[in-house]
């Protein structure tokens, strides 16, 4: 009766042992909790993935075409992406509040254009926490453990347009700058691209202050800018396609006409101005299209653990009235 329940006893042990080794196994991969590139983990198959992408705002048309980017690189590759962004830029809260439901609803990538980096990489640290990849697009986040980068150098982008305007406006030319949200890292940037251009070019630059990423804070900047300095003003160099149009509209009003907006983004509505001789001259174009397919593309290797590349640079042009509606049919041919 003892060497009965001794074996009793030894398979309850072994059945014991057998229940807690189970736990140690390795979590099966839905690719939101482990890192894909693990040798312990199965990545997740193609039409499973789901990516996460948070853009700074949907009511613009630059993101617009993010956007556009990001669902047919979805529709190409098999995977369901979700884009969602705040209603202005200047929703920094509401961007972050953004980031938090996403990673909390189970994605297996975010993507992230911060409007407020610092804000940005405290929310973004519970995915970096759960080895979820953390793509950068446009604006770069810079949280440690960041998988990649798609976007344009500001600096160098503004550069260009900085410069085309200085040409055009000949020697002794003065400057305006109308940059961005206050503490943006792209609207610093772009106001030192800007900047560095007027000093090499030898064009004084009279200001430089906020527009708010919007036409209506533009419009009022470029009035403030036109009062402090009255007929001095050649060169208004701005952070984006809206900015520009606000400032065009302060000069309209004020009967300015003498006057280069040089506008960025390479939006449908800036380059159609540009081609009716309006004021704004010329926009730097990214390529927002490729930017938001790109960094999809990149966010479904990570997740399947292949190689991908810290920093994918995408290249910019300075669209004027020459070569305006060559771009324009390229824009065409994006939308289908």
């Amino acid at each position: 009766m003892k060497k009965v329940f001794a074996l009793i006893l030894t398979l309850a042990m072994v059945l014991s042992l057998a229940a807690c080794g189970g736990k140690d196994a390795p979590a099966s991969s839905g690719g939101d909790t482990q890192q894909p590139s693990q040798s312990d983990a199965a990545a997740p198959a193609g039409d499973d993935i789901e990516v996460a992408v948070v853009l700074k705002t949907l009511a613009s048309e630059y993101w617009g075409y993010v956007k556009t980017g990001c669902d047919a690189a979805a529709a190409d590759l098999g995977v369901k992406v979700t884009v969602v962004g705040p209603g202005a830029e200047s929703d920094i809260e509401g961007q972050v509040s953004m980031i938090e439901q996403q990673i909390g609803a189970g994605c297996d990538a975010i993507v992230c254009a911060p409007n407020d980096a610092g804000a940005a990489i405290a929310a973004l640290q519970a995915a970096i926490d759960q080895s979820i990849p953390v793509l950068a697009v446009d604006t770069n986040v810079g949280i440690d453990g960041q998988t990649c980068f798609v976007g344009t150098s500001n600096v160098d982008a503004a550069k260009e347009g900085g410069l085309w305007a200085a040409q055009q406006a000949g020697s002794g030319a003065k400057a305006v700058v109308i940059y961005g949200q206050e503490g943006d890292n792209t609207s610093n940037m772009r106001r030192e691209g800007y900047e560095a251009a007027c000093a090499e070019a030898g064009v004084e630059v009279l200001a430089a202050l906020s527009g708010q990423n919007t036409t209506d804070g533009a419009t009022k900047t470029m009035e403030d800018l036109l009062n402090a300095y009255p007929g001095q003003i050649n060169i208004v160099l701005c952070h984006n396609d809206d900015t520009a149009i606000g400032a065009m509209n302060a000069c309209k009003s004020a009967g300015v006409s003498d006057v280069i907006i040089v506008g960025f983004d390479g939006n449908e509505s800036a380059v159609k101005l540009i081609m009716d001789g309006e004021l704004v001259k010329a926009t730097v174009a990214q390529q927002p299209y490729e930017m938001g397919y790109q960094v999809v593309e990149a966010a479904v290797k990570a997740v399947k653990g292949e190689s991908v590349d810290e920093v994918v640079n995408a290249p910019v042009q300075v669209v004027t009235a020459e070569n305006g509606q060559a771009y324009l049919d390229n824009l065409a041919a994006m939308k289908g």
